[in-house]
């Protein structure tokens, strides 16, 4: 207990002491209240995660609270770390065990997870053969085994190709060996360093002035033109493999498709509608093949397109030889390809998204608390979690579960919405989200006929996503052709992660290799066939 104000000692050591004291308990009384925050933070966390469970992965508003709440919780341990003296290296953490952590604190620490082939440096501290007291023999009891994960910063080297050229002394002939391709034309950057540079603008979404600050650090002053030609040029040479992929997914029967906004550089629309900057807003479009949900053979896949509005004829142009079923929502572009031909046919069949109908039950019953909606999400609810127990089974069998299941509950929701409709105002966005079901029923009855068929188009909207994500940090496009080359980037980048493979390392193989590979065998340099090889490899070595 500490003295009283009034009964303070004289001695300066004693004082000293109080102070120190009271200083380790302001510190932990901090601490303790960064880790009750911390806390606070997690069940908030885990309350929108249940939410999101019970109401929908892609509620928009749940999404973006669920992200600012991590960033939060992310701070605040921050600050506990920078707080928690337990943080400190101890005989328990080099034993790969867990350290004690003080009362209260909610976090648990772990050791880092690495791929069996991450490179390894043994260092041995050996005291050697004699002791270093009396100088007898040592002879080995055992030894401790400590782990510490290092950076090996990424560095520039430049490799100088010397080619000597030699005459023949009989017949005068000279001898040179040719000059090794280049993936750019009479460019500086080797494939590696090309394949830097596009991950780390398209997928890591670093703007290029960055990147030029960052290799100023390491030493080489690379103007922005110069890097802004090399993403260009690189995106040129790998246009072929862009353009079999995307005439593979357009051949496939099912695709997801949605779309997203890009600003883009315009400066002509200052002078004609008077904005203070020429920017316009462009599209991207995604179309993805993912039948990984129920085992399909066909490798999952994904393109981008970019136009420079939202007009309806370009979808329709991209779709022009597709021919199945697209899941997509209720955008007015796709209304024209879903009506049937002059022989009754109709080439695309649309499957609406349950999700997006979910949405609107939600952002009723988060604005209202109306119980009406409150019981749509109940009973769409119903739904997801048979799609869940049913996920990673064959087609055939999510077909016969969803007749057995699904459908009668598919008909009593409408039924529902249907007598629904006749007691509630119809005015609303409460109505007009039952309208909207209504409207669509046979769309959204269509994957209860076919297993192969998605319930949502969520995948669509996880594809757009780095989309959505690099708008922020690159925030326009400085062209129309400028987003044609993030759509012709995005499209192999996101392709080869799609099928496990580190995107930097599959591009700087492939610009190594396009410029010699024949056209006749350059679907050997596709993802999907680049990943197959790979694993044939690993397996022989």
């Amino acid at each position: 207990m500490q003295p009283q104000p009034d009964v303070l000692p004289d001695d300066p050591a004693a004082l000293k002491a109080i102070i120190l004291a009271q200083r380790e308990e302001m510190a932990r009384a901090r601490a303790s209240a960064l880790a009750f925050e911390a806390l606070v933070q997690a069940l908030r966390i885990q309350i929108a995660r249940l939410r999101r469970q019970r109401f929908g992965p892609s509620s928009e508003r749940i999404n973006r609270e669920l992200e600012q709440l991590q960033l939060t919780l992310e701070d605040v341990e921050v600050a506990i770390a920078a707080n928690d003296a337990s943080g400190e290296h101890s005989d328990a953490d080099d034993a790969g065990e867990e350290p004690a952590l003080p009362r209260g604190e909610p976090r648990r620490r772990g050791k880092p997870c690495l791929r069996d082939d991450a490179p390894r440096e043994r260092i041995v501290l050996d005291p050697g053969d004699h002791c270093p007291d009396c100088g007898g023999p040592l002879r080995l009891l055992g030894e401790d085994l400590s782990e510490v994960l290092e950076f090996v910063a990424a560095k520039l080297k430049v490799i100088e190709t010397r080619r000597p050229k030699k005459s023949c002394r009989l017949c005068e002939r000279i001898v040179q060996e040719p000059a090794p391709p280049r993936p750019i034309r009479r460019g500086m950057a080797g494939p590696a360093l090309l394949a830097h540079v596009l991950v780390s603008k398209f997928d890591d979404h670093l703007p290029l002035y960055r990147q030029g600050e960052i290799f100023a650090r390491m030493g080489a002053d690379i103007p922005r033109s110069t890097l802004i030609d090399w993403c260009g040029q690189a995106v040129a040479a790998l246009r072929p493999l862009t353009d079999l992929i995307r005439a593979e997914v357009m051949r496939s029967d099912r695709l997801h498709a949605d779309d997203t906004p890009i600003r883009v550089l315009d400066p002509g629309r200052r002078a004609v509608e008077g904005k203070p900057r020429g920017v316009k807003e462009g599209r991207i479009w995604v179309y993805l093949r993912d039948d990984r949900p129920w085992g399909g053979s066909d490798p999952p896949a994904v393109t981008y397109f970019f136009s420079p509005d939202r007009k309806g004829e370009h979808p329709q142009a991209h779709l022009a030889g597709f021919e199945g079923v697209l899941q997509a929502d209720a955008y007015g572009g796709f209304r024209k390809l879903y009506e049937p031909g002059a022989e009754g046919h109709r080439r695309i069949r649309e499957a609406a998204c349950w999700a997006h109908l979910r949405r609107a039950f939600h952002d009723v019953w988060k604005s209202t608390g109306s119980p009406i909606a409150f019981e749509a999400l109940e009973r769409i609810g119903v739904l997801y979690d048979i799609e869940r127990e049913i996920a990673g089974r064959p087609a055939e069998e999510w077909r016969r579960i969803r007749q057995e299941r699904s459908r009668g509950l598919v008909e009593a929701f409408q039924a529902w919405c249907e007598d629904r409709l006749r007691r509630i105002p119809g005015k609303g966005d409460l109505p007009a989200a039952m309208r909207y079901f209504l409207k669509r029923v046979e769309a959204f009855s269509l994957f209860l006929e076919d297993g192969r068929v998605a319930m949502d188009n969520n995948p669509a909207e996880r594809a757009i996503r780095p989309i959505s994500v690099g708008r922020k940090n690159y925030l326009f496009a400085g062209s129309d052709a400028g987003g044609g080359m993030i759509a012709d980037a995005m499209t192999i980048i996101e392709t080869a992660k799609l099928s496990g493979l580190d995107p930097e390392a599959y591009l700087a193989a492939v610009l190594d290799r396009i410029g010699d590979q024949l056209v006749s065998r350059l679907h050997e340099l596709l993802p999907w066939n680049w990943a197959a090889t790979e694993a044939l490899r690993k397996q022989a070595a």
